[in-house]
């Protein structure tokens, strides 16, 4: 849903998307307009229409990823078909696996998600500015949810575009740590930059644009703390997550079908391999969906799983 709120500069637009898609940010200049972050491949028709309707036959002539998970850059195909002049921009991180375009080094097939493939001209250099619409935008690296991902900020209206690296209440899993790589710690650096930085206004990856950055800092910080004391809890609220993520998607499956989604799926193996071995792998998955149940996160209609919403 398009939202332009008054704490924003009258040039950026935010559609707000949910957390199946990434929010989407227009920036629109006198000369160009640019797009950052296109949200998930299923949901490309309704990218490509919040951006024709906002921009009135005007052309899209830059894309943006942040980074490169599959609910950021899922539209990215359908924007370069729509505007064949445009240019697209994603952090340098990950740039050789889509220059030879490899899904698995990407995530997507390890994780079960989809992404149809995308070119891009160029990359997002930390430490460097870009002209967005009429204003200079900085570019951050902000490793720990991602270890290639970036945030964008525009230091005279102090508008941070924060990915999924401060969300009002949290921040995305930290997926190098899934891996076997420490990274909590790089996330309370990138959290330590954004304080530097001292942004007036953040639009996060997922959730409304909001103003209480001190407050979403205290939050955020708390919620590290309680990962890097117990790290068997984040594994468990990651996988999910994923499982949500996959639901979001289908709206509704079978259980026995997504028992068998995730036995097929290489993150979902991976991790119950290494933390969760001693159970059966589908007895495990059941308790997952249980559980997405027992929160309201999904909804049992006999054998078929849905979504709440």
């Amino acid at each position: 849903m398009p939202s332009n709120i008054s704490i924003l500069p009258a040039d950026v637009t935010v559609f707000e998307r949910g957390w199946l898609s990434s929010n989407n940010i227009l920036i629109r200049g006198r000369e160009s307009c640019a797009l950052v972050d296109s949200g998930y491949s299923t949901h490309s028709a309704q990218t490509l229409a919040l951006v024709k309707s906002a921009l009135d036959d005007r052309p899209l002539d830059w894309l943006l990823n942040t980074h490169l998970h599959s609910d950021h850059c899922g539209g990215n195909a359908a924007l370069q078909q729509a505007y064949p002049g445009l240019q697209t921009w994603i952090p340098p991180g990950h740039s050789a696996f889509v220059k030879d375009w490899n899904p698995d080094a990407l995530t997507y097939t390890p994780t079960g998600q989809t992404c149809p493939q995308f070119r891009f001209d160029a990359v997002l250099r930390p430490g460097a500015e870009m002209c967005l619409g009429d204003t200079l935008w900085q570019v951050h690296a902000a490793p720990g949810h991602d270890p290639h991902s970036v945030i964008l900020f525009e230091p005279v209206s102090r508008v941070l575009i924060s990915a999924d690296a401060l969300w009002e209440r949290g921040f995305g899993v930290v997926f190098p740590e899934l891996e076997g790589v420490e990274a909590f710690d790089e996330v309370g650096s990138t959290l330590d930059l954004i304080e530097g930085l001292a942004p007036a206004v953040v639009i996060p990856g997922h959730g409304a644009v909001f103003t209480s950055v001190t407050t979403s800092l205290a939050a955020a910080r708390a919620r590290l703390r309680s990962f890097t004391e117990n790290p068997s809890w984040h594994v468990l609220h990651a996988v999910k997550v994923l499982l949500k993520f996959k639901l979001l998607e289908l709206q509704s499956q079978p259980r026995a079908d997504l028992i068998a989604w995730a036995q097929a799926t290489t993150y979902f193996a991976q991790i119950h391999q290494k933390h969760f071995q001693q159970t059966d792998m589908p007895v495990w998955v059941n308790g997952l969906i249980d559980d997405l149940v027992r929160v309201g996160a999904a909804v049992r209609d006999g054998e078929v799983i849905r979504n709440a919403t």
